[in-house]
């Protein structure tokens, strides 16, 4: 299946983008979409590599004062540090 016919197949199920990278796909949906799209990019025999929600900024914030970046380098560490933390999204352009 080349490109063409992989964006068809996603962007038919209900993908919102899709982006071709240097040797993968990134397809983007909206969440209540992605299990439908997800069944249909397995069922035209598309390998994953990984299939997941997750946030995306539409912006990004540049931290330039150091205080801040500490403080939210030290937020983030304590968030990778929780066992009951799974996940965790920012929009902080590093």
């Amino acid at each position: 299946m080349d490109a063409d016919e992989l964006m068809m197949v996603a962007l038919d199920a209900g993908a919102e983008d899709f982006n071709e990278e240097e040797d993968s796909f990134e397809v983007i949906t909206a969440p209540d979409d992605f299990s439908a799209v997800r069944e249909a990019l397995e069922a035209a025999g598309v390998p994953m590599l990984e299939a997941q929600v997750a946030m995306v900024p539409q912006t990004y914030v540049e931290l330039t004062d150091e205080k801040d970046i500490k403080n939210l380098q030290k937020t983030l560490d304590l968030l990778d540090e929780d066992d009951d933390v799974t996940d965790v999204w920012h929009n902080w352009d590093e």
